[in-house]
């Protein structure tokens, strides 16, 4: 949810409670694009209940989706693009793809670490409980230029590819 409101704000787009769904939504522009942010208003492990519903109340293709997520498979400050693939034991990933019927989203994926342990798993993810300088790596990896934002909005996601997974720089890769 970050990163959505982290893009609401640079591109000036407000939220108001989603009368078709649980949750906030905004419009706005970002680039030449139209877009749609959407903070579901439930726990991760449920957000394809939420977001299905709207996607089909406003035609929102799957493919035409981008979903940003917290990833403990990455370091903080490391970020990735990709389209499609399975839940890799994403509970919430999970949920979009048991209520979407589809895999063929594309996935921001923003590096949060590992707490070391599975049974502090959930702890670590719903709680205050990263080291602070882990959260500001963390919040860094999605913090991306005006040009880069752009290129996301409007699709160009070879573009995003290339400077993410490019780019050598924990905060920009």
């Amino acid at each position: 949810m970050a990163f959505v409101r982290y893009l609401a704000s640079r591109f000036g787009i407000s939220f108001a409670a989603a009368t078709q769904v649980k949750g906030e939504a905004g419009r706005g522009r970002i680039g030449e694009a139209d877009v749609r942010l959407l903070l579901p208003g439930c726990y991760m492990n449920q957000s394809g209940e939420v977001v299905a519903p709207y996607a089909r109340y406003y035609r929102v293709a799957p493919e035409e989706m981008l979903v940003a997520y917290d990833e403990v498979a990455f370091e903080p400050g490391v970020a990735r693009l990709k389209t499609g693939g399975g839940a890799n034991g994403h509970n919430g990933i999970k949920s979009l793809i048991g209520h979407l019927g589809s895999r063929d989203f594309h996935r921001l994926r923003i590096g949060v670490g590992h707490p070391g342990e599975k049974a502090q798993m959930v702890r670590y993810l719903t709680a205050v409980s990263m080291p602070a300088e882990e959260r500001e790596r963390a919040a860094a990896a999605f913090e991306l230029d005006d040009e880069l934002l752009v290129a996301l909005a409007e699709g160009k996601l070879q573009t995003v590819m290339n400077r993410l997974h490019g780019d050598a720089s924990p905060s920009a890769t």
